[in-house]
């Protein structure tokens, strides 16, 4: 029933996966390979509504109830009588994590080494489409292997607050960014028969205080802003699952949030599949049967009452299991577990409820071929295609921020010195629940060996020392200016790096998850060593690890140049060097705004972050729609790297706009040449501004964007359609999306700073 992954350059088309590797072709302007044309949401989850219906009339009570809560540490409870097996999760986003709870192997397994992708911000950057399909479906493909039901991906909440421990998961500060890519990665999951489950809904933007915050935002803001990947994940992904948030939203804990749950989720967006907390996020037991919980995760959590409340109407009903002894949990402790039965058996009107919630979990089941004689593929793992889409995603999610005229790097160098302890550092194991077991991972200071063979020597000083506290290391930094004066180029490696690994769960962390970095500096004193290095020797290029934007202002005015590599994946190190040596020309451009300092952020600047002092901690997104470079171009703020942003080695000219209106849509066509020596791609990206409005509008607002691949010299005429959502906004007074009639402008360009071409449109 579902197809097999394909390798890259058949799934891509030859032409696209030649474009920017060592292969040549003379038709990488042509089309890639479609993704498969997109499904209405409901049909594959209504498909066996019959049989869903039949098995609910042969379950007891205490059948239905065991299906709805966590029975180990990733799995949910299944009934063996009635051939309903246990639902299997694992967390992601970027790949299938080690065996956690029941299923338990220790790390180093190999049954546990599987592909890194690069992180879900580097994949963002790559803004192609069909890379998010790839992406998914090797995440699905080893899901599939590895026997899970559901993979617990992708993060997809609004980069708001550029402290966030957890943006590495995430893709974008802008709403359409993430929309665009959210459904290729589910749709590529799904297609190996494994459920995708979006995560988390909803306004979880910072981790520091996620279990205590009350998050309260305008009506507005939530619907133009934060809601927008969610609903595309379930109306144009048709994503199976859903998984809520530990933040509570007006009030109410999302995860049990009747307006999120019921009212738009479930009945305006029209949501058929389930609903699962994360691990510990339910509350209290009527909200969760009532508001839209239909599974409840959670492990090794401390009980607060260990006596069961036979009236599980009390806001302290029993809840997350208490571990009693190193190996075993008392699930039935749950939230909805032995209460939400004492619950339904004195309350007979939550019998339809619970229903509904058994319901939704057989229609997955049923959707990814778990039930009776269906046959689901097998899957793979690790393959030679899914290290060549890891791969492939970091060479084209790489973004060049800053080129002098140093890159790309001759291969001709005869000493390069390779400076700054992440050049060595693997990241596959951090992140907390995105840790991950790589088959391999290759290093940044591999892979630039790996580049230049035995033709250049390559020598190595770390600079700095990962460690939770340290500072300048004036030994260090001495051996890394003498390094760096004895070569003829030097490269750093920096950034910020994952302090939580599988070996050690430790609060030395600037990227991960449940806490948030303390600042944007980069830690352990880089900036002194950066600085040092330079004066040591100009021709620096600088490397950035990390999940986030950084402050760079102290010597990015020096620097010859700046590259942005994220957590590149296992072939991180090789698809680095691929950029600074020129075999790949560099196409990312940036997903969120890179500020130049912290207080320039529209959540410190306008709104609030982390909270307000008190209990409950509330906290208001005063900083409304203006998000990310909503606020940057509107309040004109310069931003240290524009959204959008990113250099390439060859040059691209705009001509020949032309906007053509419907009815309530425009279509655009643009003429692009590749004017510049090298063959490459330019995210040609469309703003849209509107001069005069009701209600205040940002400057302008991502409303389209195409990668388009040249040859030297080549020309391609680019169309994009604008539909009526280009040009809405939501009006709080009505509840509802609105178009006014009148001119807007159609603005083009190479980001959000770079506008190439104006055109306007009468709608």
């Amino acid at each position: 029933m579902f197809k097999q992954f394909p390798p890259l350059n058949a799934l891509l088309g030859p032409a696209f996966f030649c474009a920017l590797t060592s292969c040549s072709s003379p038709q990488t302007h042509q089309a890639v390979a479609a993704v498969p044309p997109v499904a209405t949401q409901p049909a594959p989850l209504l498909a066996h509504e019959a049989e869903v219906n039949a098995l609910l009339q042969k379950l007891t009570l205490e059948e239905k109830i065991k299906m709805i809560h966590a029975n180990s540490a990733f799995a949910s409870g299944g009934v063996p009588r009635l051939g309903i097996p246990e639902l299997m999760t694992s967390d992601g986003p970027h790949g299938v994590r080690p065996e956690q709870g029941r299923d338990w192997k220790p790390v180093d397994s190999p049954h546990n080494a599987g592909t890194y992708l690069p992180t879900n911000n580097t994949l963002a950057s790559t803004w192609n489409r069909k890379l998010g399909y790839a992406y998914g479906a090797v995440l699905g493909a080893e899901a599939s292997f590895r026997g899970k039901d559901i993979i617990l991906g992708p993060g997809i909440n609004i980069i708001r607050a550029p402290l966030n421990g957890r943006n590495f998961e995430y893709l974008s500060e802008d709403p359409y960014l993430v929309s665009q890519l959210v459904v290729g990665y589910i749709r590529g999951v799904q297609d190996q028969g494994v459920s995708a489950c979006v995560k988390h809904f909803a306004l979880n933007n910072q981790e520091i205080q996620r279990s205590k915050i009350d998050v309260h935002v305008s009506e507005r803001a939530l619907r133009e802003i934060y809601l927008p990947g969610f609903q595309a994940a379930v109306q144009q992904g048709g994503v199976h699952t859903l998984m809520g948030a530990y933040n509570k939203f007006r009030g109410q804990y999302t995860t049990e949030n009747a307006y999120l749950m019921l009212d738009i989720l479930k009945g305006e967006w029209g949501f058929k599949g389930l609903v699962i907390s994360d691990w510990g996020s339910t509350h209290n037991t009527l909200d969760a049967l009532r508001n839209g919980t239909d599974v409840e995760m959670g492990t090794d959590l401390v009980l607060k009452n260990n006596s069961l409340d036979q009236s599980a109407t009390a806001s302290a009903s029993p809840g997350p299991a208490v571990r009693v002894t190193p190996t075993k949990t008392i699930y039935d402790r749950f939230y909805l577990a032995d209460a939400a039965l004492a619950a339904v058996k004195k309350d007979p009107a939550l019998l339809p409820l619970l229903d509904d919630k058994v319901r939704r979990i057989l229609r997955v089941m049923y959707a990814t071929n778990m039930m009776g004689n269906a046959k689901r593929q097998p899957g793979s793992h690790n393959t030679k295609a899914h290290q060549a889409t890891a791969l492939k995603v970091a060479e084209e999610g790489i973004v060049l921020l800053k080129n002098d005229g140093i890159l790309p790097l001759k291969k001709t160098v005869r000493t390069v010195a390779v400076i700054g302890a992440n050049a060595t550092r693997e990241n596959a194991g951090g992140g907390g629940s995105a840790q991950l077991r790589a088959k391999y991972e290759i290093t940044p200071l591999q892979g630039i060996k790996n580049a230049l063979g035995s033709t250049a020597a390559v020598t190595f000083s770390p600079g700095y020392v990962v460690a939770r506290g340290q500072k300048v290391d004036p030994k260090l930094v001495a051996e890394a200016v003498a390094a760096a004066k004895a070569a003829e180029v030097v490269i750093y490696v920096g950034g910020s790096f994952h302090g939580y690994d599988y070996k050690v769960w430790t609060d030395n962390a600037y990227d991960a998850e449940d806490t948030d970095k303390p600042d944007l500096h980069m830690p352990f004193g880089q900036d002194e060593l950066v600085r040092a290095v330079q004066a040591a020797n100009p021709n620096t290029v600088v490397v950035l690890l990390g999940g986030g934007p950084m402050d760079v202002s102290a010597w990015v005015g020096q620097t010859k140049a700046l590259v942005e590599a994220w957590y590149p994946g296992m072939e991180g190190g090789n698809a680095l060097a691929h950029i600074l040596f020129g075999d790949v020309n560099p196409s990312g451009k940036l997903p969120f705004t890179f500020p130049v300092k912290l207080e320039d952020s529209p959540a410190h600047k306008l709104g609030e972050y982390p909270s307000t002092p008190g209990n409950p901690l509330k906290q208001t997104y005063k900083d409304d729609i203006y998000v990310g470079y909503r606020y940057f171009d509107t309040y004109n703020v310069a931003p240290q790297f524009a959204f959008g942003h990113g250099l390439s080695y060859t040059t691209f000219k705009y001509d020949n706009l032309r906007v053509t209106p419907g009815p309530k849509s425009a279509t655009l066509q643009l003429t692009v040449t590749n004017s510049g020596p090298r063959a490459g791609a330019e995210v040609v990206q469309v703003y849209v501004h509107d001069p005069q409005a009701a209600v205040k509008r940002p400057e302008k607002e991502l409303k389209g964007f195409e990668k388009v691949f040249l040859q030297p010299g080549e020309a391609k005429t680019v169309t994009l359609t604008l539909d009526s959502g280009a040009f809405q906004y939501y009006d709080e007074a009505q509840k509802q999306w609105v178009l006014e009639p009148g001119r807007f402008d159609v603005l083009v360009g190479s980001s959000s700073r770079d506008i190439r071409l104006k055109g306007s449109v009468t709608l």
